[in-house]
């Protein structure tokens, strides 16, 4: 019988467990679990600790680090890499609702052993929402549009089926990025040559409070969760990648430039005595805010994506020069 290791890392998400651990408790024949359910939000759980399923191990910070800031994804990730066995592992986010019939598939393709250089399998994940009240409303139907045919991708994320040794050749998961850590470990499987797929069909259920919220982008600053952009571009300059990265941020730094050209507009204004600068700036700015008004028809949902996107311009900043104390040295050493 084969072991699968299976990783759930939890950032003060535990009211989502149960419904995650339900999700895995039964695995296809053939196959038996060793799992770890990692404790890496820092400080108090927002939740008493749910116990694993019997076997699995539970894995918190030493106690000295009870009121230090949290793990960083990977890192917790990897924490959890260590405490399980199995030749593949299958990495979900403890708000992650696994589908059965496609963890079915994924092991019986992986079980073929077709493929020696295919490294990770995922699948198209839907977006769930819970309000307050408990009320259940569907998201987005294909939260990383990956689509429903199956072919090569990128990365894999939130929903991650990665073979041990791959992992291991290229790495892991790299401990130093607040985000991003899943699109940089697939820069760095895909140029060892290896392989990465998404398979036909709905692989899992993410669940949360509804979203967008503007409440949603202070936890993802708080967190730090917006810092890695700027941490793994710092990483990766000079190197091969950088270009890749610059271009999957290139909205954040369109919004950063917009806002650069609003204080050259401010200061030329200032200069001449003239406000025609700053109001053509204006101009400009109210324009683009109401054609995605108009696209989103929602002033709202116009006002948030601007924020969203002037919020991480700013967290690439910071990641990029930041001190990083869960690691004690430069993010982009």
């Amino acid at each position: 019988m084969s072991t699968l290791g299976i990783v759930i890392p939890c950032y003060r998400q535990e009211r989502w467990l149960p419904r995650t651990l339900d999700a895995l408790r039964t695995l296809p024949s053939g196959f038996r679990p060793s799992g770890a359910l990692v404790y890496a939000g820092g400080g108090a759980p927002a939740q008493p600790l749910v116990p694993g399923p019997p076997g699995w191990r539970v894995v918190t910070p030493p106690a000295e680090r009870r009121d230090a800031a949290p793990l960083t994804p990977g890192a917790a990730r990897m924490a959890g890499l260590a405490a399980c066995e199995g030749e593949w592992v299958l990495f979900a986010d403890a708000d992650v609702e696994v589908d059965a019939l496609w963890l079915a598939r994924a092991l019986a393709r992986i079980e073929s052993g077709a493929d020696a250089r295919l490294a990770g399998l995922w699948g198209r994940i839907e977006e769930w929402f819970v309000d307050a009240n408990g009320r259940e409303s569907a998201g987005v139907p294909d939260l990383y549009g990956v689509g429903e045919a199956e072919h090569e991708v990128d990365y894999l994320a939130t929903l991650a089926l990665y073979r041990r040794a791959a992992l291991l050749e290229a790495g892991g998961y790299d401990s130093r990025l607040s985000s991003e850590e899943d699109f940089e470990l697939g820069l760095r499987l895909r140029a060892r040559g290896f392989r990465l797929l998404s398979l036909a069909g709905r692989a899992a259920r993410h669940w949360s409070a509804p979203r967008p919220s503007f409440s949603e982008l202070s936890r993802r600053w708080s967190t730090g969760l917006c810092f890695g952009q700027g941490q793994v571009l710092r990483i990766y300059l000079g190197r091969p990648g950088f270009g890749r990265l610059i271009a999957r941020q290139s909205l954040y730094l369109a919004t950063l430039a917009l806002w650069l050209a609003g204080a050259a507009a401010l200061a030329v204004s200032a200069a001449r005595r003239s406000p025609a600068p700053l109001l053509s700036w204006l101009a400009l700015g109210g324009a683009a805010l109401a054609a995605m008004a108009v696209r989103k028809r929602s002033v709202r949902l116009a006002a948030h994506s601007a924020l969203t996107w002037t919020m991480n311009g700013l967290g690439l900043l910071v990641g990029w020069f930041r001190v990083d104390p869960r690691t004690g040295r430069e993010a982009a050493c």
